[in-house]
């Protein structure tokens, strides 16, 4: 199982950056998959994250209206729509996943290598 996470970048407040995730040595579309991001000084936190078991998507509080997640299955990729950025997401961005079927419960065992978005002027 590898994810492979890639897309960040520099971006000014108010602008956008997508983010992917690229499964391999699974099929993403029938486990749970999420993205997190960790600042520094802060605790990891779920961003947004999609669940095998409906496809139902679910955002934090401080992401929603703004980010959007969804998976291309032919491609096996997973995505991370991030728009009208705040300096507040400035983190490092991982992919994970789990073989459950809810991303809201269990423990994520397989994790991307991270990918940096800094919003800043």
């Amino acid at each position: 199982v590898q994810l492979q996470a890639s897309g960040g970048g520099l971006v000014q407040p108010g602008g956008s950056l997508r983010l992917s995730c690229a499964a391999s040595g699974f099929t993403l579309e029938h486990y749970a998959i999420g993205w997190f991001r960790q600042a520094p000084g802060k605790e990891r936190e779920r961003v947004s994250c999609i669940s095998s078991s409906d496809g139902s998507t679910h955002h934090a509080d401080s992401v929603k209206g703004r980010f959007i997640i969804f998976r291309d299955n032919a491609k096996n990729t997973l995505y991370l729509q991030m728009n009208s950025l705040e300096p507040e997401d400035t983190a490092v961005y991982y992919c994970a996943t789990h073989f459950g079927s809810s991303c809201l419960r269990g423990e994520y065992d397989f994790w991307g290598q991270g990918t940096q978005v800094t919003v800043s002027s």
